[in-house]
Formats: structure tokens, C-alpha cells, sequence
């Protein structure tokens, strides 16, 4: 997947949907149903951008319910309607989890392996502007079908182990993710296929490769 570079002054999460339909960007769909066991496969689909700061990045999901019951950073928000950014830029194995539940709550982690892994401070999480359709106010499962959105601006110092200052003509290996492990349907979709037998995302031997201009 190639991911084009925005040459744009400092933006705000809010303004992301309509500077990608400016530039012109095209949605890539997260739809690897992967496990027999989870059928349920809601609409989901992300743009993606970089610029000097910053990886900018936008969800549209449409599901047959909501939940957003952690408003912390940090939290469990994978059990919410979540969307998820797994990625490693430096290409040392490191791989961070960027996990977004559909009010913009993050949760940040950084390692090696799924075991043992390190959360971002709450000065690193706090650095991560977001923009949520369904605005920022925790509630519990609402029924029915919902269409929402986020968009995150995430600056390079969110990648925290590393000292990162620009993406410009990097490969990175990469998977996004959309789950509500305690939804009334729970599910576990990705943009590049895990083939493997039970759900894990912390995989990046399954990761695919974006090209960053």
C-alpha cells in the first residue's frame, strides 16, 4: 500500500476527512474474516497520509451496534467498538499497537511479542489528537445499526521506544484491525489475512507493507 505525504501546516484530527477527500485518497477495506468461529463482518475501511510531524490517519465503520464504555486512555478498549493500527516503523521488530475505541479512546503499546508489552505514558497518549463522530463521552452498547468515524493525528514522538523524525520513504510492516471483543457480536477483522487458528492480532509475521512517499 503506498501512503502519500501531505505537505500541510499543522492539522487537527477534525479536519483529516476532508483533507484526504482534497487530496484526493482512497479507502483500503479492513475485511479478513479469519476465524470461521466470528462470521460477523461489519463495513470498515481507513485512509492513511503522512506529513513531516505526524502519521494521519482516518476509520469509517458502519456496525449493527456501539459500545464505548472506556473513556481513559489505556484502557480495555479492544472489548468496545474498536479499530486498531499495529505497526513497525523502525523495522527492528519493535511493534506498537495503536488501539482506538469509537470515541477516540487510545490505548498505546510498544514490544516485541504480545507478552510483557509496555503501555505509553499518559504524556505520550495525551499527544494523539482525535476526532470521533459519536463525540468523546463513555456509553454503554447501543443497539441498532450505527455508522461512525475517528481520525487520529499521531505524532512521531508517539512511537516512544524509538526517536523517530520523519516515515519519508520507509517500508513498514503493518496490519489494521477492527474488534468489540464484548459487543453482542463479538468480531475480529484485518486488512491483511492471519491465517492461523484462533484470533490473535499481535502477529506480525502477517503484517503487509506500507510505502511511505
Amino acid at each position: 500500500m503506498e501512503v502519500k505525504k501531505i505537505k500541510t501546516r499543522e492539522i487537527a484530527a477534525q479536519e483529516l476527512p476532508a483533507l484526504f477527500d482534497a487530496a484526493g485518497l482512497t479507502y483500503q477495506t479492513v475485511g479478513c474474516v479469519n476465524w470461521s468461529t466470528y462470521p460477523y463482518r461489519p463495513e470498515v475501511k481507513f485512509r492513511l497520509a503522512h506529513t513531516d510531524e505526524a502519521v494521519l490517519l482516518h476509520f469509517k465503520v458502519t456496525e449493527q451496534s456501539v459500545r464505548a464504555k472506556y473513556g481513559e486512555d489505556n484502557g480495555a478498549v479492544w472489548t468496545d467498538s474498536c479499530v486498531e493500527f499495529f505497526s513497525i516503523p523502525a523495522g527492528d521488530g519493535i511493534y506498537y499497537n495503536i488501539e482506538c475505541n469509537c470515541i477516540g479512546t487510545v490505548l498505546v503499546g510498544a514490544g516485541p511479542v504480545r507478552n510483557g508489552r509496555e503501555h505509553a505514558p499518559q504524556s505520550v497518549t495525551a499527544l494523539i489528537d482525535r476526532w470521533a463522530s459519536l463525540g468523546r463521552i463513555p456509553f454503554e452498547e447501543r443497539l441498532g445499526e450505527t455508522e461512525w468515524e475517528v481520525a487520529l493525528v499521531i505524532p512521531y514522538a508517539v512511537f516512544f521506544k524509538h526517536q523517530l523524525s520523519t516515515l519519508d520513504g520507509s517500508e513498514v510492516k503493518a496490519n489494521f484491525y477492527k474488534c468489540g471483543d464484548e459487543l453482542q457480536t463479538p468480531h475480529f477483522l484485518s486488512w491483511n489475512p492471519i491465517p492461523i487458528e484462533n484470533p490473535d492480532f499481535h502477529r506480525p509475521d502477517f503484517f503487509g507493507t506500507l510505502s511511505f512517499e
